[in-house]
């Protein structure tokens, strides 16, 4: 296996945290793929990052259920076509795999070659178009259009672990040439409030979670408060929302809310106006 340091940290960090939710007797969801990318030394990674801060973990495992729901539910709807932004060590397009459609991930050449060549080793197959580039300085677009993304199919975008680290200039071009080139999708993506990028929420878990996210290289940079007013400013509409608080309640009704950040932290899906759903 690879070291942790040629391929992205955070992406082995929440592949971990993922992983876990397979040992819970009811689990949110099962992912059998993810473990053939772990090993000890990913499992000191995702410790030293939710060392005495559970709710690092525990935000992974919800958004996954949440962004594995809305995907069934594009599927179901018709969608051709679903493209991963920053995709990491994502397993949905072998989880998801659904006739007819493609999937496409975007990210680094390490993780890329990383997570071919693993998937490769164990004789996994899946409808993936692989492309490595930089989607903030390359475009979306035009990364997608060189691997075969036709414009005119229904698509979902999934965005997941990604907005924070952009700057909003960045997170905004990305939904404004989505909106401007692709005739019918979603995008659903999570995203945290400007306490906590700016670490300003009073409390010491979360402020220490951030501050060892940074530690790792990946500082966090673009938070949101106002997810209505960004979906006018591209041109797009709110589907849903919910904070990972409210999922936390839905799905783990017996276990407390152990820090005020599940309150800060958001996942939410949108999109075009002329097909926002009623």
């Amino acid at each position: 296996m690879s070291p942790i340091k040629d391929v992205s940290g955070t992406a082995f960090v929440v592949a971990e945290f993922r992983a876990r939710e397979n040992a819970e007797p009811h689990p949110l969801y099962v992912d059998r793929v993810v473990p053939i990318f772990l090993d000890e030394r990913t499992k000191q990674a995702a410790d030293a990052i939710a060392a005495g801060f559970a709710a690092a973990e525990m935000n992974v495992r919800l958004r996954t259920r949440y962004l594995d729901e809305r995907l069934d539910e594009q599927l179901a709807n018709g969608c051709r076509q679903v493209v991963i932004l920053g995709a990491g060590l994502d397993t949905r397009a072998v989880r998801k795999q659904s006739p007819g459609v493609a999937y496409f991930e975007i990210d680094d050449p390490n993780t890329v070659s990383f997570k071919q060549a693993r998937l490769v080793e164990r004789g996994i197959g899946a409808p993936i178009n692989f492309i490595a580039g930089d989607y903030v300085e390359r475009g979306v677009l035009p990364l997608l259009e060189g691997s075969g993304f036709r414009c005119d199919l229904p698509s979902f975008f999934i965005w997941e672990g990604n907005t924070m680290y952009l700057t909003k200039e960045a997170a905004i071009k990305v939904l404004r040439d989505l909106k401007s080139s692709v005739r019918q999708f979603s995008i659903s993506f999570d995203y945290m409030d400007k306490a906590v990028v700016a670490r300003t929420t009073g409390e010491g878990g979360t402020t220490a979670f951030v501050e060892r996210f940074a530690a790792m290289g990946a500082p966090w940079h673009y938070g949101i408060d106002d997810l209505e007013a960004l979906a006018a400013e591209t041109g797009l509409t709110v589907a849903d929302a919910a904070t990972i608080g409210e999922l936390h309640r839905k799905f783990w009704p017996e276990r407390p809310l152990e820090s005020i950040i599940y309150e800060h932290y958001t996942v939410c899906t949108l999109e075009p106006n002329a097909t926002a759903r009623t």
